[in-house]
């Protein structure tokens, strides 16, 4: 029986691809914690996942210029996290500057607002850093519009500029230009006029 879970278990891993991060409660539906912890300690043994800090564990990518393991996504991360707890967050600051294209500086911490409790993660010499917080600018938010929104504050009115309002564009599609002009009435002013002037240029969307 116990080999018949772990082949579940390994199936949905391999279905989800390389570089996917999970936790314990992504196979609740398969087997209890203590099973899934035992089988996911088995795999790690034999090198066919990665486990990144307690509980959080990864199905490596491979960098095929290096052939060796890719170091993990830290947004994958920080969703998996998130989904373990039941917490939705939003990136904060320069992490989420940089997860928008908007800076190439690599965060030395990832922070993350959360409607959970304070947290602070580390993994493979990495800090990650959810900071409580509940208002209008995040809670009624999607992930995607709370991604933009919160990398035009990071980044300050006076710091906008054409390439800034081009690469956002390029980020939405016309479902998620619709959907963020809904959303975002409410945020700052100058963010939503941002915003606006983002979704009016079409034709620099990628998608």
């Amino acid at each position: 029986m116990s080999e018949i879970i772990a082949d579940k278990v390994i199936s949905r891993i391999y279905g989800h691809g390389r570089g996917w991060v999970f936790v314990l409660s992504d196979f609740s539906d398969i087997a209890n914690p203590s099973t899934i912890k035992n089988i996911l300690a088995r795999f790690t043994k034999r090198g066919l996942i990665r486990r990144l800090m307690r509980g959080v564990y990864d199905y490596p990518s491979i960098s095929k210029l290096l052939n060796e393991l890719s170091p993990p996504d830290p947004d994958k991360i920080a969703q998996a996290i998130a989904r373990s707890h039941g917490w939705t967050i939003w990136p904060d600051g320069n992490t989420a500057l940089n997860l928008l294209g908007l800076s190439t500086q690599v965060p030395s911490t990832w922070e993350y607002l959360s409607d959970g409790p304070y947290r602070s993660y580390k993994w493979l010499g990495n800090t990650m850093r959810f900071k409580h917080r509940t208002n209008k600018e995040t809670t009624v938010l999607s992930s995607k519009s709370a991604l933009i929104v919160q990398a035009l504050k990071a980044l300050g009115e006076k710091n906008v500029d054409d390439k800034v309002i081009i690469t956002i564009s390029n980020h939405l599609n016309e479902k998620e230009r619709k959907k963020i002009l809904k959303e975002a009435m409410y945020v700052t002013d100058w963010v939503y006029e941002i915003i606006k002037k983002a979704c009016r240029l079409e034709n620099y969307n990628n998608e």
